[in-house]
């Protein structure tokens, strides 16, 4: 695995490396908490193994910064630390902390850590087979660009919020967020039922058109549902089930394919459901132009308590910086840009 180490002390950050490194590791060493972020940042690492007390930024700190960053995927944390008591333990585990070795650390015991470390972050290849199903069915129509990756996103940010809120304790919490991110670019995989004539066509849709469109959503919900039955254990099929029938369903009840009402509809659907509009606002199709932020912003605020959560809302607007930085990040015309200063 690449793990980043983040160690002041010389001595003991040459010991963990080279403990690591006769282990198969692939190693980066750094000798306080902004260096280690800059590694991690910039770099591959899965692991961040980090030492309480640094200089700069403290371990809680630099974990805190991590969680906060945006990667996409997902670090585990080991702290190194002396300290043992339940304030402690609590604090760590609080700025996101997976895992704790006490110094000095046991080789054997680190060996084990690094094994349930491996077992979590290998849950990611499971996310990427979703993701790489989720752009099959996108494939098939041409017009969407950077869709899917802008709509995780924003539904990272919009949980993330909602994690801190004390209303959604309990309920948006780390698993929560985690799998909104794996799963909401299944929201429209039901798509790959709908006929070309109609998922293609380069107009708006004919009334008739527009139902055989909204079927979207049962297919997918029912494809999903399959796997469900099959699986039953797998929770990321229930969200993404619930996500892919329902995303589509609005606040006030006018929406489709149930026609749900406010907290009726599942809670990460909601999400997906701001998500998801934003983005279409955002972006140009051939028959409208791109609305800029503000616009999309005034379109989002008109639909709180009709179109969307009125609590979602609240958490975009507590977000909207963090949501423009995503679409000028992952915007089309930088990606057709890049592809073709590459050509």
């Amino acid at each position: 695995m690449n793990i980043v180490i983040a160690e002041d002390d010389p001595i003991a950050l040459e010991l963990l490396s080279e403990s690591l490194r006769a282990d198969g590791h692939h190693v980066e060493t750094a000798s306080d908490g902004v260096e280690a972020l800059a590694l991690i940042e910039n770099g591959q690492a899965r692991v961040l193994i980090s030492d309480w007390e640094m200089p700069n930024l403290s371990g809680p700190d630099l974990c805190r910064r991590v969680r906060a960053s945006g990667i996409a995927r997902y670090v585990f944390i080991i702290m190194l630390t002396a300290r043992t008591g339940h304030a402690d333990l609590v604090e760590g585990l609080r700025a996101g902390a997976d895992d704790f070795l006490t110094k000095p650390f046991d080789p054997v015991e680190l060996s084990v850590r690094l094994g349930v470390a491996e077992r979590i972050t290998s849950l990611e290849t499971r996310d990427l087979m979703i993701f790489g199903m989720a752009k099959l069915a996108e494939s098939r129509d041409r017009d969407t660009g950077s869709h899917l990756e802008r709509v995780r996103m924003y539904c990272k940010v919009l949980a993330d919020h909602l994690s801190l809120q004390p209303k959604f304790a309990g309920v948006v919490d780390r698993e929560f967020c985690r799998l909104i991110f794996a799963t909401s670019p299944l929201h429209d995989i039901g798509k790959v039922g709908i006929p070309d004539a109609i998922l293609l066509k380069s107009d708006r849709l004919m009334p008739c058109e527009f139902e055989v469109m909204k079927s979207h959503t049962t297919i997918g919900a029912e494809t999903l549902g399959a796997a469900l039955r099959e699986f039953p254990e797998a929770k990321f099929l229930s969200m993404a089930r619930d996500i892919a029938l329902c995303h589509h369903e609005k606040w006030d009840g006018s929406g489709y394919p149930r026609g749900l009402f406010g907290m009726d509809i599942p809670l990460a659907a909601r999400v997906v459901s701001l998500a998801d509009v934003y983005d279409a606002l955002r972006s140009a199709r051939v028959y409208k132009t791109s609305q800029t932020h503000a616009q999309a912003r005034e379109t989002i605020l008109a639909g709180s308590g009709r179109h969307f959560d009125p609590d979602i809302v609240g958490a975009f607007l507590a977000t909207e910086e963090r949501f423009e930085q995503v679409a000028k990040q992952l915007s089309d015309a930088q990606e057709d840009s890049n592809a073709r200063m590459a050509a």
